[in-house]
């Protein structure tokens, strides 16, 4: 082999090795979550079904806070809400137009209000950067959701919005229960049945706020999830096959009462907001000794996926970059395969064009000796 050639092959590696070096230094990591994360403020997401009083709870939150001396921050993800009866710090109307949303969408409420979050939500690292800065003056940190509880909780907004929380402070979720239309065994089930949805599909701490004490005392409801007996009594007196199936469910809910904090609240007198609070503390507690771990090692697992992907993309790089032997590699765009079908078509164009310059051609032809032939016979005859 000549020397010269075999020098050139060699510079030729060293500078492939050079480039997928550099490549490998660009890469960007995500930090440990660790390394960000922040014990204050405590994130309280609140959600409800409508009518369940869930605004007017937030609002009973935001001036129990200021009575006990503590640093509140309220954001509100309501963008339909007309009016709110407290000061949102951050507020999503601010931000999304949702009649506008609707007319340019062509969308109905549900859809504005759901159009709406997901477009809030892609400038939601903002959002978590403002609170973060913000920590040190801060203990609470108070989110208002829609009233229709659906768009939030299965969502893919409301999963970005609610994990973005969760990686960077202890994010509680605080579902409202509406008390006095819970007294009916088969609706109290229907509760605890999305109560559970809640937590397995959030997978953060849920405390259970039975709203209207002042209405309706929520004891009853305490003590079906203690006794499955005294439920069951309460059954009898319905013999539909939902009561059937309400009371197989109680038994498979057993475990989910006994790991679930309740405390009755009433958003009108502030009654029970000092237990409130205290299952907010406890539930902080419990998301750093164990929804965090699963957290890190959700979020471990995940930058270990991206990691292997990112390698992958650098071995089929380093192996197109020695295959073209110091030649130029095309990335397969699209644009070249669209190059080739316009310049296809034009062809193609132009074989009609040709074809149609032909017949016209030959049409002139003949038309010309039909005149002559015209022109002899008056001639000759």
């Amino acid at each position: 082999m000549d020397p010269m050639e075999s020098s050139g092959e060699q510079g030729f590696v060293e500078e492939s090795q050079k480039l997928v070096d550099s490549m490998d230094q660009l890469r960007v990591s995500a930090g440990s979550s660790s390394s960000n994360f922040k014990k204050k403020p405590v994130i309280i997401i609140v959600v409800g079904m409508a009518g369940s009083g869930k605004t007017s709870f937030l609002h009973r939150l935001v001036c129990h806070t200021f009575d006990s001396n503590s640093r509140g921050y309220v954001v509100n993800l309501d963008p339909a809400v007309m009016s709110l009866p407290f000061a949102a710090n951050i507020d999503i109307r601010d931000t999304v137009n949702y009649k506008e949303v609707m007319k340019q969408y062509s969308l109905g409420p549900n859809g504005g209000i759901l159009t709406s979050l997901n477009l809030f939500a892609t400038k939601f690292d903002e959002v978590v950067s403002v609170i973060e800065k913000r920590a040190d003056q801060l203990d609470y940190v108070l989110v208002d959701t829609p009233g229709q509880i659906e768009i939030f909780t299965w969502s893919a907004s409301g999963a970005i919005i609610t994990e973005a929380f969760a990686s960077t402070f202890p994010t509680i979720v605080t579902y409202v229960v509406d008390t006095p239309r819970s007294t009916s065994p088969i609706t109290f089930m229907s509760n605890m049945l999305y109560a559970c949805s809640i937590l397995y599909k959030t997978r953060l701490p849920l405390v259970l706020a039975f709203n209207k004490t002042d209405v309706a005392d929520h004891k009853f409801a305490l003590e079906w999830m203690e006794d499955f007996e005294v439920f069951q009594a309460a059954l009898q007196s319905d013999n539909s096959y939902t009561s059937t199936l309400a009371n197989s469910l109680s038994l498979a809910l057993y475990e989910f009462y006994r790991n679930i904090k309740s405390v009755g609240v009433s958003a009108i007198s502030g009654a029970g907001m000092d237990d409130y609070f205290k299952a907010i503390e406890a539930s902080a507690e419990e998301y750093m000794d164990t929804y965090k771990a699963d957290l890190d090692k959700r979020k471990a697992e995940k930058e270990r996926l991206e990691e292997e992907r990112k390698k992958h993309e650098m071995e089929k790089l380093r192996k197109d970059i020695e295959s073209s032997q110091g030649g130029t590699v095309v990335l397969n765009t699209g644009l070249k395969d669209r190059d080739a079908t316009e310049k296809m078509m034009l062809e193609e164009d132009d074989e009609d064009f040709e074809v149609e310059d032909e017949v016209d051609s030959d049409d002139a032809i003949d038309e010309d000796e039909d005149e002559e032939d015209e022109e002899m016979k008056r001639y000759y005859y």
